[in-house]
């Protein structure tokens, strides 16, 4: 192997060794100011983008013990790798993606040590995010103890009602 493509090897590779989860991309016509607007969101989601040769980063993969199929692989592609959360970058690539007539698409995806296909990651980014779910989870938690509050109130201020009628029929 040459050294310019071990060297990207050894980059594809290390990228992949940090990153918990990384999205698969295929990308038609993607312009450097697109380009740009894409890896600045990411950015700001947690990820990185990257456009890498199929067999590099399959070579890469695979020294890993991650197996990806070529022939899945069409058309020039692109990894997003996530350090963060990888619902939040893969909820910013579909975002983007719907945003600029679809210049990138997604064609799998490797979130938390699992492969997944691109309708699966398709759902996955439609999820609510960890922020709304722990909101929904406080709502539930707090319903109850709200209408518990709010029985106990009506008994007191019925019985302080009664009583001021008591005393206004008595005077």
């Amino acid at each position: 192997m040459r050294a310019e493509k071990q060297l990207l090897l050894d980059e594809i590779k290390s990228k992949l060794e940090k990153s918990n989860s990384f999205i698969l991309t295929k990308y038609t016509s993607l312009k450097a100011n697109t380009s740009h607007s894409f890896r600045s969101q990411l950015s700001k989601a947690g990820g990185d983008y990257e456009v890498v040769r199929k067999r590099v980063f399959v070579k890469a993969a695979e020294s890993l013990g991650i197996s990806i199929d070529v022939k899945d692989l069409e058309g020039h592609i692109g990894v997003v790798f996530s350090d963060k959360d990888p619902i939040e970058t893969t909820k910013a690539v579909y975002k983007f993606s719907k945003e600029n007539d679809k210049v990138v698409q997604v064609i799998g995806a490797r979130l938390d040590g699992q492969i997944y296909k691109a309708a699966d990651v398709e759902k996955l980014s439609q999820l609510p995010s960890k922020d709304e779910m722990r909101a929904h989870l406080l709502g539930l938690f707090e319903a109850p103890m709200a209408q518990t509050l709010a029985v106990m109130e009506a008994l007191l201020s019925s019985v302080v009602y009664c009583l001021d009628n008591k005393s206004k029929q008595d005077a």
